[in-house]
């Protein structure tokens, strides 16, 4: 039987990866990414973050150059292409389609203010109840500060687009969008399903810069000519998924059906789970987006919660608490030796920057309790793993409130995941299962363009190889321990917001 090849592309702010995956047997059989090295990313002036769109499509092109090689696969054999992307970036075009300025990123604070006024002024309550969220730093906010600041580069503006949306018009030479994109840029009315015109008129934004939408898993475009030229691939093959980072690292954890939830815990950590019902937390600590698998006939809404003081915390204990050349494994070794609530001790993990989950306060860092007559350095490695933990369920409390019943928590077996304490402590204080696999983004995305176009029926049948690596259940005999652990940690919160 001939090889049929599922091609999947994520657009990172650090690199840019491809996969291929074998669309009969699920299993991932080449990936690359480039640069090898962090891609730049340019800061003119403080708060501000900018990178290439045309290095973006490079990188995608040497990714791909790459695994077609180690592979040996032929451009006929891939039958579909996925993209996944870094979220709320802002890429201009003009109508060649042609970059007018490099991309505001993620990560860029320039239009801060923007958001704020614009949710001052239109009404919280407005805001919220048609866009889940505050207008804050998102898309919608760059491009009025794009108007304001290059009012001549605006208008020259045909679309804007995110940064997947870019990709796949690279390849297809047809601009469209999505409306789980249009709801991360602050471009979608939830309560009215459709554009928000509300805010489009507040900031002047004519509704023709925002590109057609197509259905996330659907024939969204094909390769063009030029782009087959480039690229390598065959002409006509099919775009058949797109999606934000976020949701497609849920999607990549088969993450799809209200109460799952999908969390990373690396440098940063993030839990997204899966409402089934429209909603929104009224201080707006956490976002709300449209998931993949959204429809007017069937609610399915992403909630972020972003944590910025995870494995940075980790790693700065190690560096800075402990000897040097003890590991990661040591550490846990460590940590397992002092007991549930570290004898006391509490962490609060917040030392990265402001968090949104804390309505935007900066309250750093914090280590409460310490005894120098009974604790010592373990105490704080368990106590920091611990704080990181109580922070994730403290957002997922939000979670609960706003309706969701997280009864699964879907996670790669990696970063502060690789902790048998992080992982006890996660199931003991939220009562639920974790589930660890082996996936990443890239193949998530070509496991999305197989759903798309129609080689899978459904997301189970797409998901039916992932490798389960393993489960953690709830230890019901140590729930008082954990809960209590936990109520300890928020007392010492409350006392600093």
């Amino acid at each position: 039987m001939a090889n049929r090849y599922l091609l999947g592309f994520d657009v990172g702010s650090s690199s840019v990866k491809a996969s291929l995956v074998n669309a009969d047997t699920g299993k991932c059989v080449a990936s690359a990414f480039y640069p090898e090295r962090e891609a730049p990313i340019t800061a003119v002036k403080t708060g501000w973050a900018e990178q290439d769109p045309q290095m973006w499509w490079d990188n995608a092109k040497l990714s791909l150059k790459k695994i077609m090689s180690d592979s040996n696969a032929k451009a006929e054999e891939i039958k579909a292409i996925g993209i996944s992307y870094q979220m709320h970036g802002l890429v201009c075009v003009d109508k060649e389609l042609n970059a007018l300025r490099p991309s505001i990123i993620w990560c860029d604070s320039r239009a801060v203010t923007y958001g704020e006024k614009a949710f001052h002024t239109i009404g919280q309550e407005k805001c919220l109840q048609h866009l889940l969220n505050s207008p804050g730093n998102f898309t919608a906010a760059k491009l009025a500060w794009v108007k304001e600041n290059e009012p001549e580069l605006f208008e020259k503006i045909y679309k804007v687009m995110l940064p997947g949306d870019y990709i796949a018009m690279r390849l297809s030479g047809v601009a469209n969008t999505t409306v789980s994109g249009l709801s991360e840029g602050m471009f979608w009315d939830f309560k009215e399903n459709k554009v928000a015109d509300f805010l489009m008129d507040y900031y002047g934004f004519d509704n023709s810069l925002l590109s057609d939408i197509v259905p996330t898993f659907s024939i969204q475009g094909e390769v063009s000519a030029e782009a087959a030229a480039e690229t390598g691939l065959l002409k006509g093959t099919p775009i058949t998924y797109r999606a934000g980072d976020q949701p497609n690292n849920a999607v990549s954890l088969n993450v799809f059906n209200p109460g799952e939830i999908a969390s990373t815990a690396g440098t940063s950590g993030v839990v997204y789970g899966v409402l089934g019902d429209i909603n929104y937390d009224k201080k707006s600590r956490v976002n709300t987006f449209a998931h993949v698998n959204h429809r007017v006939d069937q609610t399915r809404l992403g909630v972020l919660l972003c944590i910025n003081g995870t494995g940075i915390l980790n790693a700065w204990v190690k560096r800075n608490i402990l000897s040097s050349g003890i590991g990661y494994a040591e550490m846990n070794d460590l940590a397992s030796k002092v007991a549930i609530g570290s004898e006391g001790v509490s962490v609060i993990p917040f030392g990265n920057g402001a968090e949104r989950v804390l309505e935007n306060k900066e309250i750093g860092c914090s280590i409460s309790g310490l005894s120098f007559n009974k604790h010592n350095s373990a105490h704080i490695v368990r106590a920091a793993q611990e704080g990181i933990v109580f922070s994730f369920c403290y957002g997922m409390e939000i979670m609960q409130q706003m309706g969701m019943n997280i009864k699964k928590i879907h996670a790669g077996k990696a970063n502060m995941f690789l902790s048998d304490i992080f992982r006890q402590t996660l199931a003991g204080v939220s009562g639920a299962t974790i589930e660890l696999y082996d996936t990443d983004g890239s193949v998530g995305a070509a496991k999305g363009a197989g759903i798309g176009a129609g080689i899978y029926k459904d997301n189970n049948e797409a998901f039916a190889t992932l490798d389960k690596l393993m489960v953690i259940e709830p230890d019901e005999s140590k729930r008082s321990e954990y809960l209590s652990a936990y109520s300890e940690w928020k007392s010492q919160l409350n006392k600093m917001i």
